[in-house]
């Protein structure tokens, strides 16, 4: 895998982090101030609910920088494709559902990945 794609693979990696973090330790503190569409009041309510969906998160995290860490370029190349989809997936999901921001934030720097890897960048 060339470095055009494993930088990219090591954003979506980054943001889904992120989300875990946010969605699983800071829901009811910084939670309100990125999520503004949401009432303060459900924070609470929702914190088990978000939690459960951060650790989503987390493993989507997880499977792509295990790709990163495989030394068979092809064997990367299909974990790293696999977990990209499914980043797009949730993105669609998400956009469709959600919010159409989540198409830009999530789904389209993996679908970018997903480019890259299959290009060979």
């Amino acid at each position: 895998m060339h470095i055009g794609a494993q930088i990219v693979i090591g954003i979506v990696a980054f943001l889904h982090c992120y989300f875990m973090y946010l969605e699983m330790f800071a829901w009811t503190s910084r939670g309100p101030k990125v999520f503004k569409t949401l009432p303060a009041e459900q924070f609470a309510q929702t914190k088990t609910m978000a939690g459960n969906q951060g650790l989503y998160n987390g493993f989507l995290a997880a499977g792509l920088i295990w790709s990163l860490l495989i030394k068979n370029a092809d064997m990367a190349n299909e974990v790293a494709l696999f977990f990209l989809a499914c980043v797009t997936v949730a993105g669609i999901y998400g956009a469709v559902t959600v919010s159409s921001r989540i198409l830009f934030i999530q789904a389209l720097p993996a679908v970018i990945g997903i480019g890259l890897v299959i290009a060979g960048w």
